[in-house]
């Protein structure tokens, strides 16, 4: 199975607000900038995001993003399906009626199984597992680099003219 960039720079920039969550507004900048993702793209991901429901943006100087549930409140699963629609590993598990094999196929049979199990381990998955996970590998990091720290926010929110 392979996860659309889309899903990946999504879950990346929610987990990003999810390990700030209740700091405030985080500008769409500093979250491009930590998590290796093109401002451009971001800024376009970070709308769809704020459509859909999962974050509230806000513009002007203290502007940025927040998460719009708690961390716990928001699995895998459903920002999944809200980036990509479709997680199915075969499209004849969600359109059946397009494959002449549907009714006699041993595979659909394994490849329903493995969706199965993927969705439940998307469904328990939530991005406060996510953000608690990430922090203890930045930890980790720390203490096995000396020259390791967490990057720093590109420019402070008061100097930046133009706000996400």
């Amino acid at each position: 199975m392979r996860i659309p960039m889309r899903v990946d720079y999504g879950v990346r920039a929610l987990v990003e607000l999810a390990m700030r969550y209740g700091d405030g507004p985080v500008q769409t900048a500093a979250i491009a900038y930590r998590q290796g993702i093109p401002e451009p793209y971001l800024e376009r991901l970070m709308s769809a995001l704020n459509k859909s429901g999962f974050v509230h943006s806000r513009r002007g100087p203290q502007g940025g993003h927040l998460l719009a549930r708690s961390p716990e409140q928001v699995n895998l699963h459903e920002v999944m399906q809200e980036l990509d629609g479709n997680s199915s590993p075969l499209d004849c598990l969600t359109l059946p009626t397009d494959c002449m094999f549907a009714d006699c196929c041993a595979q659909k049979e394994i490849w329903q199984t493995v969706e199965e199990s993927i969705q439940q381990v998307l469904e328990a998955t939530t991005l406060a597992h996510l953000a608690e996970r990430q922090a203890a590998l930045i930890e980790s990091a720390d203490r096995r680099s000396a020259n390791w720290e967490p990057l720093p926010d590109p420019v402070p929110a008061a100097s930046m003219g133009r706000q996400s």
